[in-house]
C-alpha cells in the first residue's frame, strides 16, 4: 500500500531554449520524444513517480500557455493536480506555489520534486531510494536531495560536495554545492571521493520547505500572503496573476538549498542523466554509428567521413546528406535547419541572436 501523505511535484514549466529549434515555445523538450518510444520525458517522469507513490498525489507545474499539452500527454490527470503558472519564474515561485496547495490539502504530507525532463534506469534501485528518502525525511526537518554516485569526471553536470564521508546507506551533510566545473576540476571532484552528481530531485516534508522557502527566499513567499483563502478557488487566477507579475525569477538551488542549515543528499546509484543541453542529449539518442554520429531520424540518411555529429530531422521522406563535417549540431525541422558547432559555448553565443525581433516567429 502506498503511503496517503507521499505527493510528487512534477516541475513542467521550462521553455527548453537550448534545444532550439526542436523545442520551441509552443512545445519545449518536456512535451517531446526524443526517445523514439513514443514517450515524451513529462511522460516517462509520471510513469516512473506513479509507480512509487498514489497517483492521485502526482502534482504537475505547468505554464498557462502549455495546458493542452499537459492533458493530452497526461489525460488521466486531475485537474486539480495540474498547477498553471502565469509566466515562467523559474522553480523556487514554481515549488512556492506547490507547497502551499499542497500544505492546504495535507498538512502532514512529505513531497517529491523532481525535474520532467530527466533520464532514469535501473528503476528498481530508484523505487527503493524514493521510498527509503521519503521515511527519512518524514520523520526530519530536512530538505535530502538525490545525489548520483559519480562514474567519470564529468563537465555537464551540478556536482555536491558533502560533509562526511559519502556512504550508500543513509543521507549526508551537504558541504558546498557547485556547478558545471571545467575537466580538471572534475577529476579532482572525482578523485576526492566527497563529491556527487546533484540529481536535481529532492525530498522533504512540505512543512519543512514552507519554512525554508520563507525563511531564505521572502522576496517570493511575501508575495503569497492570503494564499490558504486564494488557492483552489475561483480567486485563483487573478490572485497568481498578480503574485507573478511581481515575482523574482529564482531557482530553488539558489533560493534555498544553497543557503539552508539543513540539507542533506543520500547518495544512489541508479542510472541518470540531466538532458539539458547537447552533450547529455548526444548520449541520449538512441543511434550512434561507427564514427560517433548520434542521430534521430524519421527520413533516410547518407554520411560520409563525418564523425562526432549530432543529427536529426523530423521529415518522412526528406534524404538527409552530409559529408565532412565532425563535431556538429545538424538539425532539420519543417520551418529551421540548424548547422552549429557542438560546442556549447559556441552554440549559446549563436542562440542569443534568436532574441532579435525578426526570428520573433521561429523561437
Amino acid at each position: 500500500m502506498y503511503n496517503s501523505h507521499y505527493y510528487c511535484v512534477i516541475m513542467a514549466g521550462g521553455i527548453g531554449s537550448r534545444f532550439w529549434p526542436i523545442s520551441r515555445r509552443d512545445k519545449p523538450k518536456q512535451f517531446l520524444d526524443f526517445s523514439s518510444t513514443g514517450f515524451s520525458f513529462l511522460r516517462f517522469t509520471y510513469n516512473r513517480m506513479k509507480a512509487v507513490l498514489p497517483e492521485e498525489n502526482i502534482i504537475v507545474v505547468s505554464l498557462e500557455r502549455y495546458r493542452n499539452l499537459v492533458m493530452e500527454q497526461l489525460p488521466e490527470l486531475k485537474e486539480e493536480n495540474l498547477l498553471l503558472e502565469p509566466y515562467g519564474r523559474n522553480t523556487a515561485p514554481c515549488l512556492t506555489f506547490a507547497t502551499y496547495t499542497i500544505l492546504k490539502r495535507d498538512p502532514l504530507a512529505v513531497m517529491v520534486a523532481t525535474p520532467a525532463d530527466l533520464v532514469i534506469n535501473r528503476h528498481i534501485i530508484f523505487n527503493e531510494a524514493i521510498n527509503t528518502v521519503l521515511s527519512y525525511a518524514a520523520r526530519e526537518d530536512s530538505i535530502i536531495t538525490l545525489g548520483i554516485v559519480p562514474t567519470r569526471p564529468e563537465t555537464n553536470f551540478g556536482y555536491i560536495q558533502t560533509l562526511d564521508p559519502v556512504t550508500t546507506d543513509k543521507p549526508v551533510k551537504i558541504k558546498t554545492f557547485t556547478e558545471k566545473p571545467d575537466i580538471e576540476l572534475a577529476r579532482v571532484f572525482i578523485e576526492s571521493g566527497e563529491f556527487l552528481w546533484n540529481s536535481g530531485i529532492f525530498v522533504g516534508r512540505v512543512s519543512a520547505i514552507r519554512e525554508e522557502l520563507e525563511r531564505h527566499v521572502p522576496e517570493i513567499t511575501n508575495l503569497w500572503k492570503g494564499w490558504r483563502d486564494k488557492l483552489g478557488t475561483p480567486e485563483q487566477k487573478q490572485f497568481l496573476e498578480k503574485v507573478y507579475m511581481d515575482c523574482p525569477m529564482l531557482s530553488i538551488d539558489y533560493g534555498v538549498m544553497e543557503k539552508t542549515s539543513n540539507a542533506w543528499v543520500y547518495p544512489v546509484k541508479f542510472k541518470w542523466a540531466d538532458i539539458g543541453n547537447w552533450s547529455a542529449l548526444y548520449d541520449y539518442l538512441a543511434h550512434h554509428d561507427e564514427n560517433g554520429n548520434a542521430s534521430n531520424f524519421v527520413g533516410k540518411s547518407l554520411l560520409k567521413d563525418c564523425s562526432g555529429n549530432i543529427l536529426y530531422s523530423g521529415k518522412a521522406k526528406k534524404l538527409t546528406a552530409v559529408r565532412g563535417l565532425d563535431d556538429y549540431i545538424v538539425i532539420d525541422t519543417k520551418d529551421v535547419l540548424l548547422i552549429c558547432p557542438r560546442d556549447e559555448d559556441k552554440f549559446t553565443e549563436f542562440l542569443s541572436e534568436l532574441a532579435m525581433p525578426e526570428f520573433e516567429d521561429y523561437r
